[in-house]
């Protein structure tokens, strides 16, 4: 007499018993999915949003271009504030390789109001630089509205502002043309810069022509900060030799700096604070699956009549034990679906509203499935085990 063999169960029918549990107890599934589903959109989102900052910057960096050099007094060996020579920009401009060079002079003593009737402590923060006219070629900046300086306005009291420093002073586009109150005398408004991401010092500032700094406010002519664009194959080269070209006598009392290194590690902090934001998505992912374990262990303890009338019809401990870790993943699976969406529409959301590309790496989803996975089997594989262990007498007995 051959002996009765327990039935297979395929992955389809433990498909369907998991999807029968979970309907059973919907508002408890729900939440159970929503904490997993909180995580891993946490983590979706700051892996998200963080790589499509990295990618606006990119973008930003070839389109402005990274040869672009700073060079600015620094202190001398006795710890006072060092000069530039007046002559450097023309040695510099000597070099092979640089393509442009241009400078500006902060004006220290010079404040600059929207008008004569502001107290002088409500500066606003703002800098006043004179300018070179090829300052906007040199550091890549564009005019948002208005016009830049020329040979004639720079003679003349007329002021290029800052995109801050216009919304900061109330000046829009369709004030072109308003007098502005500079360091005690009438400044007209003739333009205003679009934000300058390489130099973001000229964004709070207003700017003004060498000459006329020099004809109205005193400006002595010192260089504050020189900009050098230089061929991009040799900007190392150009970048060793700024110092000693600028400044021959002193080169140790000169600072060289390249604008968009400042970026890069502006994203390179963006990085770290990504990894302390991943960490708390991680540890919401943990609690989502507690979750997943506290509702699965309960409902082992509700269902026990259930698993006793199964036992009793034939049902094997390695088929509950397969259902009730079906269940698990099947819930972990819903909350993990759920969260990458979620991530994905915050993550699309919050770059189109700061006008980024959006760019979400695909292994950061599939990690997140994965993990989800991993968490939902290990929550569900005791309460699993726990309910194949019940004999069918105990089981129905207990119910």
């Amino acid at each position: 007499m051959t002996a009765l063999q327990p039935a297979r169960l395929s992955w389809v029918d433990v498909a369907r018993l998991a999807a029968y549990g979970l309907r059973a107890r919907p508002l408890r599934v729900v939440l159970s999915a929503l904490g997993i589903a909180i995580g891993i959109a946490a983590m979706i989102a700051v892996v998200g949003i963080s790589t499509s900052s990295r990618a606006q910057l990119n973008h930003l960096l070839a389109e402005l271009g990274t040869n672009l050099l700073s060079a600015g007094p620094g202190t001398s060996m006795f710890g006072e504030a060092a000069t530039m020579p007046p002559e450097s920009v023309s040695m510099i401009e000597r070099m092979a390789a640089v393509q442009s060079v241009s400078a500006v002079g902060q004006l220290t003593e010079a404040k600059v109001y929207r008008s004569n009737r502001i107290p002088e402590s409500q500066s606003g923060g703002m800098a006043v630089f004179a300018a070179r006219l090829d300052l906007l070629q040199t550091v890549g900046a564009k005019i948002d509205a208005g016009s830049w300086l020329n040979a004639a306005t720079a003679q003349y009291p007329a002021v290029v502002l800052g995109a801050r420093a216009a919304a900061r002073l109330g000046i829009s586009h369709h004030l072109i043309g308003q007098p502005i109150w500079l360091s005690g005398r009438w400044f007209t408004v003739i333009g205003i810069l679009e934000p300058v991401s390489l130099v973001p010092e000229l964004d709070l500032c207003a700017l003004i022509g060498w000459p006329a700094g020099e004809r109205y406010l005193a400006f002595e002519g010192d260089i504050t900060t020189l900009y050098v664009r230089a061929d991009p194959d040799e900007i190392e080269a150009v970048r060793n030799l700024l110092a000693r070209t600028a400044n021959p006598e002193q080169p140790n009392e000169v600072d060289v700096s390249r604008p968009s290194d400042a970026l890069a590690a502006e994203a390179a902090a963006d990085v770290a604070f990504t990894g302390l934001l991943l960490g708390l998505g991680a540890v919401a992912l943990l609690v989502g699956g507690i979750g997943v374990a506290n509702t699965m262990v309960i409902s082992v303890l509700e269902r026990r009549a259930e698993i006793g009338l199964r036992r009793s019809q034939g049902a094997t401990r390695g088929h509950i034990r397969l259902q009730f870790f079906g269940e698990a993943l099947l819930l972990a699976l819903l909350g993990g679906g759920s969260g990458i969406a979620i991530g994905c529409l915050v993550t699309t959301a919050y770059a189109a509203l700061q006008g980024w590309p959006v760019d979400i790496p695909l292994w950061v989803a599939a990690g997140g499935m994965a993990a989800t996975l991993t968490i939902g089997g290990l929550a569900g594989l005791y309460p699993a085990i726990r309910a194949a262990r019940l004999a069918p007498t105990e089981a129905l007995g207990a119910a």
